[in-house]
């Protein structure tokens, strides 16, 4: 500060014929001291009090540059505030500090905690630490600093597993119970928002037995100390610091001293007293050699002669700087190119005041302003403690956070850093291991947010990002892969041609037509032989083309469904069977009105002759072809996609449309199936030779069996089975037919020739 006055009153430029003065209190970092101090400030040097409206007029102080203590400059700024005397702190940084309604007149040349918070929360951020210990000192700077850093931490989503408070002269027990603390934590890394002389304290304790292996991240109070890099466990420590500065002319300044300039202060006696171990008083300290001069300061290396290095003291430099820039702006202007300077202008706090808050100035490359809360640009150097090859810690600048750039420019890392124990690893602190797709965060009971456990997705569901609080489900068409990372288009399926099932209906299907064609050639060819003549030959034919198309029909139900298939497969079926069901009913009524004829006076053969029975045919399946166009026009089947079935799969299949036009078409069948079955059994005892009615029981029994188990097993199968189980039901009902009614005659035409006569037909057992 000195210093910087000098410089000043030698200045041309600034407050030129103008001389600054001052003085130098000792706050000693305490509130009663520093509140002494401000109250002698404010009163002035006048001996007597005025009755006036001022307390005094003479020798009050315009600016004051201090405190070095958030807590002391709180004091000193409540009672500057009522006399508006402008207080240029260079190293309080509590960020209530900030707060014009309380510190009106308070000024900073250092940061605002309240940037260095949120650049440690970004610090530990980008790191990916999220489950951390805090410790912060019981003050001011400590409580404030804490309170704006776990704010930003909990926007950045990081944990804190303890935050702890002490003071340097806090008992040794507490000091302990926080070392323990530390050392029975499971976060690695430790935040420290704490004065030097407090962390001293913390550290000793914790090197007392086997330090644990924490990975510090350190605040500006603390972290550049050079006192406190003798901790090698503390190695790889990481934090923010105050810019780094040059202030040219200051070595040269300090390294000229005299034997007279350190006698006359005592805080330089102190000081040259311990740099050379000798004595300078009267009353010399026996332990130590008095003072000869030969003393040779420009030889002595310690942090006072260590200007490389300046942090704290260039904030000193500026704030000095700043005052004497206000008061220039308040006493100087420039008339003719050169500024004159008004040496007798009553000058009030009030006017520095309000000329502090304008200033804009840059010294040495650096810029000064304040802006509307009396901070300046937030700039902070990221500093890292690094292990030389001697085993030496020191300081290495390897990165910065600026306040003043875009959100995402702010912080930057261009320097190589080194960890805990001098690893080169980033060192992993979590409370829980992220969660990896395919698994969502369930929060564990009791524990913060950032303590949770990985659930894997339920069915269905997936989550393709780390840490994925929640799971969602695939699209309707979509499920997920095996690791319920993706979601994947279904597999369709649908009976087709290719797969075994399919093959083997197609196989059915086409031996069941080949016998129809067969029998019906074989009927043809040997149509004129009693056996086929004997129940209307051209019901036979149609029956037999009726069951072809019957096992045709069925290779409707394979392959991808489409709208006309889907309405040709069940009207198809429908008109078809009703065919075969209407001949079979015929040749029944034809057996039984052949026998009722066969009675004295009865010719009702008349009324049911070839004609008769074409028409029954033909009315019968009318019936049905009505039935199925009414389906078709007011509600027909239709291609859908089940997607309920199976919910890993997609089932491509036919929707009725309407299910009373289904369920009217199987009723139709089922109803001549069953009127044809009670004819037929009627007219079981008729003579065996002639009886084709047991053969037409018989078979209607088997088709009646099948249509039955067929209802339980369509509704009960899934997906693509309840088309194989349809498909079935019209074979085994087909082959029934075929087998039973056509099978015997055939085997006799071909193989028992001497049965087909028509004596042998004729004979009545």
């Amino acid at each position: 500060m000195i210093f910087a006055i000098e410089e000043i009153n030698n200045s041309s430029q600034l407050l030129p014929g103008v001389k600054l003065g001052y003085q130098i209190y000792d706050s000693c970092i305490a509130v009663p001291v520093a509140a002494h101090v401000a109250f002698q400030l404010s009163n002035g040097q006048d001996p007597v009090f005025y009755e006036g409206s001022n307390c005094s007029q003479s020798g009050v102080v315009m600016a004051a540059v201090g405190d070095s203590g958030s807590t002391p400059s709180i004091s000193i700024s409540r009672i500057f505030r009522s006399f508006s005397i402008p207080l240029v702190s260079p190293f309080a940084t509590c960020a209530c500090l900030s707060d014009k309604q309380q510190h009106p007149t308070f000024f900073r040349t250092i940061p605002s905690d309240q940037f260095q918070a949120d650049g440690l929360a970004k610090l530990v951020k980008h790191f990916g630490w999220t489950w951390i210990g805090a410790v912060r000192s019981d003050s001011d700077y400590g409580n404030y600093g804490m309170a704006s850093f776990l704010d930003a931490a909990l926007r950045e989503g990081i944990c804190v597993e303890y935050s702890e408070a002490f003071y340097r002269t806090d008992p040794p027990s507490k000091i302990k119970r926080i070392a323990d603390v530390i050392r029975r934590s499971t976060a690695i890394v430790v935040v420290a928002f704490a004065a030097s002389g407090d962390m001293k304290v913390l550290l000793e304790e914790l090197a007392r037995d086997l330090p644990p292996p924490r990975q510090w991240i350190g605040s500006e109070g603390w972290v550049t100390d050079p006192h406190l890099m003798s901790f090698s466990f503390c190695a790889g420590a990481i934090g923010v610091a105050i810019q780094r500065s040059v202030i040219p002319g200051l070595r040269d300044f300090l390294l000229d001293l005299s034997s007279s300039e350190v006698a006359a202060s005592s805080v330089l006696t102190e000081f040259w007293e311990d740099a050379f171990n000798c004595s300078l008083r009267e009353h010399a300290d026996l332990n130590k050699r008095v003072c000869d001069g030969t003393e040779d300061i420009k030889r002595l290396e310690n942090p006072y002669t260590e200007t490389s290095q300046l942090r704290a003291t260039n904030m000193v430099y500026k704030a000095v700087y700043a005052i004497a820039h206000a008061i220039h702006n308040a006493v100087c202007e420039e008339r003719n190119s050169t500024v004159q300077c008004d040496k007798h202008i009553s000058l009030e706090p009030k006017q520095v005041f309000t000329k502090l808050k304008k200033v804009n100035f840059s010294r040495n490359g650096y810029h000064v302003s304040f802006d509307a809360e009396g901070d300046p640009v937030a700039f902070y150097e990221l500093v890292n403690w690094q292990k030389t090859e001697s085993g030496v810690i020191e300081l290495v600048t390897v990165g910065y956070y600026d306040a003043s750039l875009p959100k995402g420019e702010q912080f930057r890392i261009n320097g190589n850093l080194t960890w805990l124990d001098g690893g080169t690893q980033v060192p992993v602190s979590v409370c829980s291991q992220s969660c990896p797709p395919g698994t969502r965060k369930v929060l564990k009971k009791g524990k913060p947010i950032c303590c949770y456990d990985c659930i894997p997705c339920p069915e269905g569901e997936i989550s393709n990002i780390i840490d994925s609080p929640d799971c969602f489900l695939c699209h309707d068409e979509f499920w997920p892969n095996p690791m319920k990372d993706a979601c994947f288009p279904k597999p369709v399926e649908f009976l087709s041609f290719d797969e075994v099932l399919g093959i083997i209906l197609v196989v059915f299907s086409v031996i069941g037509a080949c016998l129809s064609v067969t029998a019906a050639a074989i009927f043809f060819h040997h149509r004129t032989t009693p056996i086929v003549r004997a129940n209307n030959s051209e019901l036979s034919f149609l029956l037999l083309f009726s069951l072809a198309l019957c096992f045709m029909c069925s290779l409707t139900f394979i392959g991808a469904p489409s709208e006309w298939s889907c309405m040709l497969r069940h009207t198809a079926f429908g008109i078809t069977f009703v065919l075969c069901i209407s001949c079979v009913l015929g040749k029944t009524l034809v057996v039984l009105m052949a026998f009722k004829a066969t009675l004295p006076g009865n010719n009702v053969m008349k009324w049911f002759g070839p004609l008769q029975q074409r028409m029954t045919v033909v009315c019968l399946a009318l019936i049905q072809v009505i039935i199925c166009t009414l389906w078709l026009v007011l509600s027909p089947p239709f291609p859908v996609k089940n997607l309920t079935t199976y919910k890993e799969k997609i089932i491509l299949e036919c929707a009725l449309g309407s299910a009373v036009g289904f369920w009217a078409v199987l009723g139709y069948i089922g109803l001549l199936a069953v009127f044809c079955f009670v004819l037929a059994f009627l007219a079981r005892k008729l003579p065996d030779n002639f009886n084709e009615a047991k053969l037409i029981t018989f078979s209607m029994l088997i088709f009646c069996a099948v249509w039955i188990t067929f209802i339980p097993a369509y509704v009960s199968s899934p997906g693509k089975f309840t088309v194989a189980v349809e498909i079935f039901a019209i074979l085994a009902s087909s082959f029934g037919l075929i087998m039973c009614i056509f099978a015997p005659k055939c085997f006799i035409i071909l193989f028992q020739p001497e049965k087909n006569t028509k004596k042998y037909l004729m004979n009545k057992s």
